[in-house]
């Protein structure tokens, strides 16, 4: 009878926040039906999950960000700019593919084949080198979904791979003992998609409508009949304000200046999906490339999102939760509810709840340009983990594949020196927490901004020896120079003589990879002498508190 009781109260609160703003758009429960529990869908509910200490000591996770986007190998939106008239997308698509009117998006689905792909083997190696947990795509703007979906009749057991792929990468996560993550992006199709509804406005298809316009009956014996292609562009809506301008829906991603409204169905379409995939797949993490939450601050489907994902992750878990939720573009109240993520840089000072940044070595979806004209090196993305990691934060690395499931040479390379350094230096990093100061350093004492989501991750590139990262455990502080001082000469200022960090005399230092130094301390800083033979990225030093 308690139980009972206490469930009718929930409902009832539940119900009571659902209402409490007057959003926009909705979502309808007629399918997919919220998890009950110990949270409801109000920031003061979710402000009582806690980001889990398993989040805060695994520090660093790799993503793969892999679709049917990867079939041209165009880069990033690739589905959305193949129907921007002149992009190199555009002309790449119809030189090899065909005219966005005859050969859409909806055309490169059946070319996604996966036919190398090897969850485990890929699972395994992320873990060797490092990753303590891993991060899927479950679908992107395109609005394909990676899994036996419900709600989503374009999705990847149905055309293209004939694969549960969102499944395969659980069980391999799993078998591997990595918390496992999804990322879902395809509560953005709505404005997103809209070019698909553009014609060329100059050459010999000049006005022919893009595919964007076909619906169910257009199919009729061609490949894709009895799919509705508005299931997948979902262009069945006035556009947006201004929506022949290419940058425009950057300025309307938080569903703000002129964007247009999504229906009731749309919205619930997503929340459904979203609730399919979390109760199939139990994860750890859920990652949203939303301003704060999916449709904040229009729908109510974010708030219920998160309820449900917390709720059924402390039910799956026997009242233990491990569950971790991301959004960007975060205020201080929202950060204590979903974990901040920031894109592609960091900010510049210590925050004092855990959070992440999420980067790539190249473009988000596989990019034959990045191939040949560089990924990040090593060295780049270890100095972004260090210095993530000193301002309390973890490290999220996006690694392209190929549309076979397979990453190229350089990557691996790439990451086979990523995981050196942290085989030998992963103390410093792994289960620490923030010292009293994050860093010093010309940059350091720079604070350089944040723009929008992110996006200020160039500082890296201009690091050298005099930036210093600090790190501590309960025994050790942890000092890392962001580059191998020319000289061997590294000064540490924040500990001179006299410092009120350590309070006490330091006598000597230990290197990773290497061994003790003698080090000289005096009020200009701690001076250290460092070997010619170690590691090429970035020196460590281990000092007893």
């Amino acid at each position: 009878m308690k139980k009972h009781l206490i469930a009718a109260l929930c409902l009832c609160a539940a119900l009571s926040d659902a209402h409490s703003q007057d959003y926009k758009v909705k979502v309808a429960e007629t399918d997919e039906k919220m998890e009950q529990g110990n949270y409801r869908p109000s920031w003061e509910s979710l402000a009582n999950h806690e980001t889990p200490e398993w989040f805060r000591d695994a520090k660093f996770g790799i993503w793969a960000h892999w679709g049917p986007q990867c079939v041209e190998a165009s880069g990033d939106w690739m589905a959305r700019k193949m129907y921007l008239e002149g992009s190199y997308q555009y002309k790449y698509h119809v030189e090899h593919y065909g005219h966005p009117s005859e050969f859409g998006f909806k055309d490169i689905l059946p070319l996604f084949k996966a036919e190398h792909w090897s969850p485990d083997s890929l699972v395994a190696y992320y873990k060797a080198i490092g990753a303590k947990y891993f991060f899927a795509l479950g679908n992107h703007h395109d609005n394909y979904d990676l899994w036996d979906s419900k709600y989503q009749p374009w999705n990847s057991m149905n055309i293209g791979p004939k694969r549960d792929v969102l499944g395969e990468w659980a069980a391999a996560a799993r078998k591997a003992g990595l918390p496992f993550g999804i990322s879902l992006h395809a509560d953005h199709a709505w404005t997103w998609y809209e070019p698909a509804r553009r014609y060329d406005r100059s050459g010999e298809k000049m006005g022919v409508p893009y595919d964007g316009w076909m619906t169910k009956a257009d199919g009729v014996g061609k490949w894709w009949e009895g799919y509705d292609p508005q299931d997948l562009y979902a262009q069945e809506h006035t556009p947006s304000k201004a929506t022949w301008a290419d940058g425009m829906i950057h300025q309307q991603w938080a569903w703000g200046n002129g964007a247009s409204l999504p229906s009731q169905k749309f919205v619930t379409n997503f929340y459904n999906r979203t609730l399919d995939a979390i109760n199939r797949y139990d994860p750890d993490l859920l990652y949203f490339d939303a301003t704060v939450m999916p449709f904040y601050p229009i729908s109510d489907a974010g708030l219920k999102i998160a309820a449900h994902f917390y709720n059924h992750n402390e039910k799956m878990n026997k009242g233990k939760a491990t569950a971790v939720m991301f959004g960007k573009i975060l205020d201080e109240q929202q950060r204590k509810a979903i974990t901040w993520d920031v894109e592609r840089g960091a900010p510049s000072k210590m925050i004092e709840q855990p959070w992440q940044t999420c980067t790539c070595l190249g473009d988000w979806h596989y990019n034959t340009r990045t191939y040949e004209k560089g990924y990040k090196s090593a060295a780049l993305v270890v100095r972004q983990l260090v210095d993530v990691v000193s301002k309390n934060g973890n490290l999220l690395l996006s690694v392209p594949l190929r549309a076979d499931g397979t990453f190229d040479e350089k990557e691996k390379a790439i990451l086979d020196e990523i995981g050196r350094w942290l085989k030998t230096n992963g103390e410093s990093v792994y289960g620490t927490r923030p010292w009293l100061v994050f860093g010093e350093g010309p940059i350091a004492g720079k604070g350089i901004a944040l723009n929008a989501q992110g996006f200020n991750d160039s500082q890296y590139r201009d690091m050298d020896s005099r930036e210093i990262r600090f790190t501590q455990t309960q025994r050790y502080v942890y000092a890392t120079s962001m580059a191998w001082p020319k000289d061997g000469k590294l000064t540490i200022t924040s500990l001179a003589s006299g410092n009120k960090h350590i309070g006490k005399t330091i006598k000597s230092v230990y290197l990773l990879g290497y061994g003790k130094l003698k080090a000289v301390q005096d009020a200009e800083g701690l001076h250290i002498t460092l070997p010619k033979t170690a590691n090429n990225i970035a020196p460590v030093v281990r000092i007893k508190k």
